[in-house]
Parts: C-alpha cells; sequence; structure tokens
C-alpha cells in the first residue's frame, strides 16, 4: 500500500478547564451537553404537544436517564470489554474518571430505568421509550466528538487523503473512525428519527420510533467497525466480527421487529 501524507492529529487538550487540581474534561462536558440539549428537545417535542408525556414527566425522567447511562455505560464496559481485569478488582469499577464508558451498556441502563419509571408512573413503556430515543443521537454526536479530541477509539490505518496521525496509534494513518460515528449515529440518526417524528407521526405509534433507532444504530455502528480499530485485547470475533457488531446484532433484531409490529398495528 503506497501511504500518502496524512493530516496531523489536531493539538486539542483533553481537560477543557483546570483551576488548580479540579480539572473538567471535554468527555465529561459531552456527556452535560447531550443530557442537557437532549433534555431540552423533548420538552420542546412535548410543548408542541408531539409526545404526549408533560414537561413535569420529562424533567423527572432526566434524573433517571442520567444515572442509566453513567452506570449502565460503566457497567457495560466492564462486562462486556474487560471482565477479566476488573472482577478481579472491584475496587477500581467506580474510578470513572480514568475512562472506560461502553454505548450498549448505557443504553441497558436506560432501558432499565426507562421501564422501572414507566410502571412506577403507570406509563407504557414503549411510550416513554420513544421520547428517549429521540435524543440519543445529540448525546452520541457530542460523545464521539469528545473520543476524537481524546485521541482514542482510533481507525483502522489507511491512506485515504483524510487519514490521520494519531497518537500513540503506531506510525500510520488512520480513518477518524470517531468522526464517522458521530456523523452517522449523531447527525445523520437524528435526521432520520425527527423526520419519523414530524413526517410520520411516529411518537403517535408507540414503538417504531425506538425500534427505528435501535435498527438505525446497529447498521450505522456496524457499518463504521470496518474502519474502526477492535480493541487490542478483544480483537475479531467470529472472523472478521468486532465486539460492537456482535453487540449490534440483538439491537438490529429487536429493532426490525418493534418496525414490523408498529406496522401490523
Amino acid at each position: 500500500m503506497e501511504w500518502l501524507a496524512a493530516l496531523a492529529f489536531p493539538a486539542i487538550d483533553p481537560v477543557a478547564v483546570a483551576i488548580g487540581p479540579f480539572a473538567i474534561r471535554w468527555y465529561a462536558l459531552a456527556y452535560i451537553a447531550g443530557l442537557v440539549l437532549g433534555w431540552t428537545y423533548v420538552k420542546r417535542l412535548a410543548r408542541r404537544g408531539v409526545s404526549s408525556l408533560d414537561e413535569a414527566t420529562i424533567d423527572d425522567l432526566l434524573v433517571w436517564v442520567a444515572l442509566g447511562v453513567i452506570l449502565g455505560g460503566r457497567l457495560g464496559y466492564v462486562l462486556f470489554y474487560w471482565p477479566g481485569y476488573y472482577l478481579p478488582n472491584p475496587h477500581e469499577i467506580l474510578m470513572v474518571w480514568r475512562g472506560g464508558m461502553a454505548f450498549h451498556g448505557g443504553l441497558l441502563g436506560v432501558a432499565v430505568v426507562t421501564v422501572w419509571f414507566a410502571r412506577r408512573r403507570a406509563l407504557s413503556p414503549l411510550v416513554v421509550a420513544d421520547t428517549v430515543v429521540a435524543a440519543i443521537p445529540i448525546g452520541l454526536f457530542f460523545g464521539r466528538i469528545a473520543n476524537f479530541i481524546n485521541g482514542e477509539l482510533w481507525g483502522r490505518t489507511s491512506n485515504v487523503p483524510w487519514a490521520i496521525h494519531f497518537p500513540g496509534a503506531g506510525l500510520f494513518p488512520r480513518h477518524p473512525s470517531q468522526l464517522y460515528e458521530a456523523a452517522l449515529e449523531g447527525l445523520v440518526l437524528f435526521v432520520l428519527l425527527t423526520w419519523l417524528v414530524y413526517c410520520r407521526g411516529a411518537l403517535a405509534k408507540p414503538g417504531m420510533l425506538t425500534g427505528a433507532f435501535l435498527a438505525g444504530y446497529s447498521l450505522a455502528r456496524g457499518f463504521v467497525e470496518f474502519f474502526r480499530q477492535p480493541d487490542e485485547h478483544i480483537g475479531f470475533l467470529l472472523g472478521p466480527v468486532t465486539m460492537g457488531q456482535l453487540l449490534c446484532l440483538p439491537m438490529l433484531i429487536v429493532g426490525v421487529w418493534l418496525i414490523l409490529r408498529t406496522r401490523r398495528a
């Protein structure tokens, strides 16, 4: 392979603000931005009468979704990606400042709190889930941008003109797969879900938006995994399949089932 001149990785400090020993990282700000903007968006859906949930309910839901994202994301990372390390060292599981969150774990955490919240309020879990997933691509977009700023989760080696030399990623340039994910899982998926909400009345068909999100995310993530470097300690599974693609498979199945279910209703 003939290697072309690659782009230099932008020198962005992962720490956004530092006051003495106290530091705020871009990754933390990405989580905050995703939650706050997502909360603002679904409240707007409620004010416009698009969502059947009222604003007070959405305010209460935000707290539980945040807990689901953080706890589920951390436990998912521990169980899906590093069980051999964390299970013998359980005291390090809570050390989230060292990094390590998994989207699929965060999704499971949000699913659990969504079902619990809905049943506690005598609401349909699918109605609540549809409102939540409408905003998830916002958080995914900021999260992937933060991955890029941190210079982590880079892509496979490549000679495309936009390949980047990531610090600590070896001699050869790589796909900026974090930006691919920000575009597909964030922007494209958000546009798709918004179109379904406003042009197809998806929130009036419980389960449709959740199904579209699950299927859309799994297809987007599964595609980008062909450009993303697998975790070194895991590598490929079942031939060329990665852990990310394997975890997306049940999401795709459930998503397609929900879409077909709403079409038959």
